[in-house]
């Protein structure tokens, strides 16, 4: 028979209908109890009552009984940036689909709010932790290991966990390629190329830098280090970079590689400010965005696979993979008018 619960019930109401502390009822709540050393049949026999109170712990109760709870969760550095969006988007979508319930927390590329939102989601014991973009990902591969959650890594790769990431040596040497295809075109193939964007210690924009200097020199354009600028993923470090090859060179590169589609904005905005015509340059990103592509239709831009990425990502969720540190690389798509 179900109990008689108040209309507004609270963890104390259920410590007396379960003859417990609040304390304990909280911890069993929240998804703390076994780091309490609280038994199971105690966390039972509480998760039972707030069950039939109708009390809103269905997920832990279905986890404690099933021992698994269907929630996944995953971790995201933006959501104003449609490429994470996106992510964020079809991620969701995927878990439905298995009868999976994903809970998304943006960190804002900040260590402290990442190891906090791992933190969470294991409280709320998730299955899985999907790490997309972390600055850290083997750390919170270590704080969840205790654990029993396994994680995988998205975008950015780690090596204590398995990584689902775009190839992005491969990627941005094609990019280059069909820059230099368009100053041939202008009949400028010899004019000056800048790299702009992202930081030198993440994976990504080291590889898409080797991918850079691999296409110039195969066509024997030896380019100085100075041209290449990992100045952040801020759209305002973009000011100050440009500002300095202007200052020194005396006029603008002929062609910039941006490697996101935020310094982008930040470049866009520099040039407005300035009043130069962006259509003199020729511009690559290593990032797409509809709107980038509509109001400049000249733009070359590469567009991650996402659908891909993540149905890669849910692959690896279903199955052991080869080895601690598999990554898995999942080729990007150029738009524009490649010459």
């Amino acid at each position: 028979m179900p109990i008689d619960a108040p209309k507004r019930l609270t963890i104390y109401n259920l410590a007396i209908l379960a003859g417990s502390s609040p304390s304990t009822v909280s911890a069993v709540l929240n998804g703390t109890w076994q780091n309490r050393r609280i038994s199971e049949k105690l966390a039972a026999r509480i998760l039972a009552v707030a069950a039939d109170a109708d009390y809103s712990v269905n997920m832990q109760a279905r986890a404690l009984r099933r021992e698994r709870s269907g929630i996944i969760g995953m971790i995201l550095p933006l959501y104003d940036n449609r490429y994470f969006s996106s992510i964020a988007q079809v991620f969701e979508a995927e878990a439905r689909k298995r009868g999976l319930f994903a809970i998304v927390s943006c960190t804002n590329r900040d260590p402290q709010q990442e190891q906090e939102a791992a933190q969470m989601m294991i409280g709320h014991r998730v299955e899985k932790l999907i790490c997309t973009g972390a600055t850290d990902p083997d750390s919170i591969a270590r704080m969840c290991q205790p654990h029993g959650v396994a994680t995988i890594n998205l975008d950015l790769p780690g090596k204590l966990a398995p990584s689902v990431i775009s190839a992005n040596r491969d990627g941005a040497r094609t990019l280059t390629e069909a820059i230099l295809g368009r100053l041939k075109a202008r009949g400028t193939p010899n004019d000056p190329i800048i790299f702009v964007g992202g930081r030198i210690e993440d994976h990504n924009t080291r590889e898409r830098i080797a991918g850079f200097k691999a296409a110039l020199k195969a066509h024997g354009l030896q380019r100085p280090d100075e041209n290449i600028m990992p100045c952040g993923y801020s759209g305002l470090h973009a000011a100050p970079v440009l500002d300095a090859y202007l200052l020194k060179h005396k006029a603008l590169p002929s062609a910039i590689f941006v490697n996101s589609t935020i310094t982008l904005e930040g470049i866009a905005r520099w040039f407005h400010q300035q009043g130069h015509n962006m259509s003199e340059i020729v511009f690559g990103c290593f990032d797409w965005d509809p709107l980038a592509a509509v109001f400049n239709p000249h733009f070359l831009m590469v567009r991650q696979n996402v659908p891909i990425m993540v149905e890669r990502l849910f692959e690896l969720m279903e199955r052991p993979p080869s080895s601690a540190d598999e990554v898995i690389e999942i080729q990007p798509e150029i738009l524009g008018d490649v010459a």
